[in-house]
């Protein structure tokens, strides 16, 4: 199973994806408010799969996502979008994004994609 980073400024968020990818059998290795903290705990953590809020104060998830993949290539970060963030998430693929969480989560779909990317 997949040792998963969570990155979101949203604490009730983290504890919905907690507990979906900790019941799905996942670890959650860390968790941060910011992509500023994201990018140092991914750093020191090296996870397999990075989940990534857009929306966030101090450094948001597209400068944040730019940034590992600048320093790691092979990350494996699925941002987590609000409805209506269409734009950003072009944005997001073109800077390497794997895949997309919608809120409000899904169960079923969250452990897919995180199951598709971690094999």
């Amino acid at each position: 199973m997949a040792r998963i980073l969570l990155v979101d400024d949203s604490r009730t968020s983290r504890k919905i994806l907690r507990t979906i990818l900790e019941g799905d059998g996942h670890t959650i290795v860390g968790e941060a408010t910011n992509g500023e903290e994201g990018i140092e705990m991914y750093l020191d953590l090296k996870p397999d799969l990075t989940t990534m809020d857009i929306t966030m104060p101090v450094m948001d998830g597209i400068e944040a996502l730019k940034q590992i993949r600048n320093l790691d290539a092979n990350s494996k970060i699925v941002m987590v979008t609000a409805a209506g963030q269409r734009g950003k998430m072009l944005e997001a693929v073109k800077y390497g994004a794997a895949d997309f969480i919608a809120k409000p989560f899904e169960p079923d779909y969250i452990v897919n994609v995180v199951n598709k990317l971690t094999k």
